[in-house]
């Protein structure tokens, strides 16, 4: 192995991101090295990134799969770990240098949690950590050691390079608006599950899609921010950019904007969490702004989009309001998938875990995990009401 190349572990490698980073790694394996991988329940991606890569070591973070034959086919079977604990402990190695953390939802908290206290470089495209557990994590954070994989916060931290984050008078957080932009609330009444997930620029899983289309993404976006970021709230505004070639700007006290622009490729933000400082030659496509036409640009619209209302609520409010948030979001979204809920229940299910919760200024992990099945078992409630 050359001592040049960052060994790297990819925590999600079967989901969207997971994938794409394991195509960055494909394209630059001279400077990359994938050497552990986890996947939820996907065995057959799992085997195939593992056999392709010849990792040393992976993990299954479902640990109801250990018995099953097909693990047998692993370069090495005894490698294999089974639960999130073996996951987060493989990335402890000293074989690994950064770990891209892409797996969905607030099961990435306790191993964001702990990568960042033992010291490790994270590529981070697991926003809920943030929102969840951001007052706990960026304590933790030294220069350097977290590295945004959302293309939003990317372009924000991009932006920054050279600059004074204390002379930010705004940062403009660009959003595509999804497939429902212009909408109304009562349009949104009929919305099914096959057109909430017709995104027009982006190609991501099912769960940020819905997110995406109900604008709830945005609105954790600007939570993950703010920590990131160190910035308050409402200094930090949503911008509809409907072609998504603008990741998103930060306006300066002497008036000067700088924004990120490029193509609607997530590849490229993932590339530069694992090479920074450094830029290599991208694998995405080129924009030709010649042939661009124009830059579109327009406010949301909170009364339609009311996730984006309750999600800065949420934020404002501070403490363990977020962790409810994302909690009972989750389980929305997951209904609405399978058809429990229409889509404009989403906001209901979650505005009423919002009001019924006693808000508690975040302590630690265990007060998180008991706030999230607190949320989780409420949401679930709102659903089963729903249907009655």
């Amino acid at each position: 192995m050359s001592e040049c190349r960052r060994r790297v572990a990819v925590l999600g490698c079967t989901g969207s991101i997971g994938v794409q980073t394991l195509d960055v790694c494909r394209q630059h394996s001279d400077r990359l090295e994938v050497v552990a991988l986890s996947a939820h329940r996907s065995i057959t991606g799992l085997l195939s990134a593992a056999r392709e890569f010849n990792v040393s070591a992976v993990a299954l973070t479902d640990a109801s799969l250990s018995a099953d034959p097909r693990l047998s086919e692993l370069p090495d079977p005894h490698r294999c770990g089974f639960g999130m604990r073996a996951a987060i402990d493989m990335c402890l190695s000293d074989e690994v240098d950064v770990v891209v953390v892409a797996i969905v939802g607030a099961a990435g908290l306790h191993a964001t949690y702990e990568l960042m206290a033992a010291g490790k470089t994270i590529a981070l495209a697991n926003k809920e950590s943030l929102v969840v557990g951001g007052d706990l994590i960026m304590p933790l954070a030294r220069p350097g050691q977290l590295l945004p994989v959302d293309s939003e916060h990317s372009a924000i931290f991009q932006c920054y390079l050279g600059e004074d984050m204390r002379s930010t008078h705004k940062i403009w957080l660009t959003c595509s608006g999804g497939p429902f932009f212009g909408c109304s609330r009562e349009e949104l009444e009929r919305v099914t599950v096959a057109d909430a997930l017709a995104h027009p620029t982006w190609n991501m899983g099912s769960k940020i899609t819905i997110d995406s289309a109900t604008l709830m993404n945005k609105g954790l976006e600007r939570i993950e921010a703010m920590h990131l970021f160190d910035i308050e709230l409402d200094r930090i505004e949503v911008l509809i950019q409907r072609q998504s070639k603008i990741h998103s700007m930060v306006e300066f006290a002497d008036g000067s904007v700088m924004a990120h622009l490029g193509a609607s490729d997530m590849r490229i933000p993932i590339q530069l969490a694992l090479s920074y400082p450094d830029r290599w030659e991208s694998p995405a496509p080129r924009v030709d702004f010649r042939t661009l036409g124009s830059l579109d640009f327009d406010a949301p619209d909170t009364e339609a989009f009311r996730c984006l209302a309750l999600a800065e609520r949420a934020g404002m409010t501070g403490g363990t309001l977020p962790c409810v948030l994302n909690a009972a979001n989750e389980v929305a979204v997951d209904a609405f998938l399978h058809e429990r809920c229409s889509f404009t229940d989403i906001p209901r299910i979650v505005e009423g875990c919002l009001d019924a919760h006693d808000v508690q200024p975040v302590s630690s992990l265990e007060q998180l995990d008991e706030v999230d099945a607190w949320a989780r078992i409420t949401s679930e409630r709102f659903v089963t009401s729903l249907s009655r």
